[in-house]
């Protein structure tokens, strides 16, 4: 059967794929510590799904509008000005199915054959392959441990050409938990006003942050930066409602409107009965997130110390997200590293460490290159402590024999 060029070119996705896996040989008996998944392990709280069930009791289970229920999108620019200090009107938001949903229709809807899309790397493993589907090309930036996994001006000054139409700040950032702060945003921006160039927020991860870190948008450093961005955002990671697949974005009314055209041609209304729960996740009691977030804080220490106890490993602290992104370059340096290689061939060496890890220490976790980074791993620490003490121990025991 012959295949579109679109499919052929684009991945499946790593960390889904190694979440699909590790689940595979669980359900052979094989006793697999999964850190791929960035997925909270915490049950949807109970005020939120008892909201779903009076959805399903009242009848509110029939189509909607595509863009998403007024009620919800009430409650979106409620969280707006609440949390962010941002005014939106109800017809600058929509609601998709999933915040990964938002950023595929944002790209369907912006780009023409050939236009730019900037991309910090290391990236959402998404990100690239979704700009590709679209028909655009992605651009790159590269950034390293030292500059803390984050864009300086003059690289985003570099990478701007007549093409460019959009670039994407993670902020909490997955993989690294990388998180800008006003000044870092206000330095970017001061390129940005400079160019034509629509600014993408993707926010997901916005609660999630330790040490005292403010999260911080760029559309909150002036009018004319909110008009030129759109924000990014759902439900899923800030009260584990990963499969409830709710996502919401707000920009500009026109932007939002074609955004609104695609989703009726293509999946129509996120699922009614989401939307309801979503409307009390956001209005409801808040504590939640705290909860969760302080058990997060906890496991980030118990991971990244256990990182750095591992020959080779050099982890940094992340301020923010719920994912440890660890440097691996030392462990290709230890005597054994070149009889892992002949056991496991390929062009990357994080992807040969994780095969390595697998199948000898029975741990999942995702190779940096499908970041866009080859010299690290990433491994959610959003499951138990018991599994991660577990899991690094089992790291640990596996890397040492390469000594």
């Amino acid at each position: 059967m012959k295949f579109s060029s679109r499919i052929l070119n684009i991945k499946p996705s790593p960390t889904l794929e190694v979440t699909a896996l590790a689940n595979a040989m669980k359900a052979k008996g094989i006793d697999v510590i999964g850190f791929g998944s960035g997925e909270p392990d915490f049950d949807t709280p109970q005020s939120i799904k008892d909201a779903a069930v009076r959805a399903i009791e009242s009848g509110k289970t029939k189509y909607t509008p595509a863009g998403g229920i007024a009620e919800l999108k009430k409650a979106i620019v409620h969280k707006f000005k609440r949390d962010n200090a941002l005014e939106y009107a109800t017809s600058e938001v929509i609601v998709n199915n999933g915040g990964k949903h938002s950023f595929y229709n944002l790209m369907q809807v912006l780009l023409d054959p050939g236009e730019e899309v900037l991309i910090p790397a290391p990236y959402w493993v998404s990100y690239p392959d979704m700009v590709m589907l679209a028909g655009g090309t992605p651009i790159i930036i590269e950034t390293s441990r030292d500059s803390g996994y984050k864009i300086t001006p003059q690289q985003l000054q570099a990478a701007i050409t007549k093409q460019t139409r959009a670039i994407v700040i993670n902020s909490p950032s997955n993989p690294t938990g990388a998180t800008y702060s006003r000044d870092e945003l206000s330095a970017l921006a001061e390129v940005l006003v400079q160019h034509d160039i629509l600014l993408i927020s993707d926010d997901i991860y916005e609660s999630i942050l330790y040490d005292g870190n403010a999260f911080v948008n760029i559309a909150n450093l002036s009018e004319e930066l909110k008009k030129r961005s759109v924000v990014l955002n759902g439900v899923s990671k800030a009260y584990s409602m990963t499969g409830w697949r709710i996502g919401y974005m707000a920009g500009d009314e026109s932007l939002i409107k074609k955004i609104d055209i695609l989703q009726s041609q293509s999946t129509s209304n996120p699922t009614s009965i989401s939307q309801w729960a979503s409307v009390e996740a956001l209005m409801g009691d808040q504590r939640v997130i705290a909860e969760m977030v302080n058990a997060f804080d906890r496991r980030r220490r118990i991971i990244v110390n256990g990182l750095n106890e591992i020959p080779g490993f050099d982890c940094i602290m992340p301020p923010g997200a719920f994912y440890a992104f660890p440097d691996i370059d030392g462990v290709t340096r230890l005597p054994g590293w070149k009889s892992i290689v002949e056991r496991y061939p390929g062009p990357y060496a994080s992807s040969t460490l994780t095969s390595y890890l697998l199948e000898e220490a029975r741990v999942a976790v995702v190779p940096g290159i499908a970041f866009g980074i080859d010299r690290n791993i990433r491994l959610s620490f959003a499951t138990s402590d018991d599994n991660i003490i577990e899991g690094v121990s089992r790291m640990k025991e596996v890397v040492g024999r390469l000594i």
